[in-house]
């Protein structure tokens, strides 16, 4: 399991409450921008992280899906995937007020993030 540090954090909370958003995929130019990882809850705390990151129902520009599952071979993972129409988008989402929001009440029941990759989406059910 990584450390929890001030970058890790960032770097995996980067799309944490994301919310689905109608937008187009791909904007003229620009790849698709995807994230998939595995959190770490801490102990007995996975239901409740779980709960401020499926809260709210503000859109988010650019998300085009974002799904939160659990691990069903691990009490306290989460997995999260993430398409965005652009790695910008993304970033952007970062200082949006309710992302900052569930960053700070989510970060006391984050124990750590175990993997996370980016990708570039190219299409499929659900994004396009």
């Amino acid at each position: 399991m990584i450390a929890l540090g001030r970058r890790a954090f960032v770097a995996g909370a980067a799309g944490l409450v994301a919310l689905p958003a109608s937008a187009v995929p791909g904007q003229a130019g620009q790849a698709m921008h995807g994230l998939i990882g595995k959190m770490r809850a801490a102990a007995g705390r996975r239901d409740a992280l779980i709960a401020i990151l499926l809260e709210g129902t503000e859109a988010m520009p650019g998300c085009l899906s974002y799904v939160v599952a659990k691990d069903p071979a691990d009490a306290d993972a989460i997995w999260i995937t993430e398409v965005w129409d652009s790695r910008e988008s993304h970033r952007a989402s970062l200082q949006l007020p309710q992302v900052r929001d569930a960053i700070a009440r989510a970060r006391p029941l984050i124990a750590g993030f175990d993997s996370s990759v980016e990708t570039e989406p190219i299409g499929g059910m659900g994004i396009g």
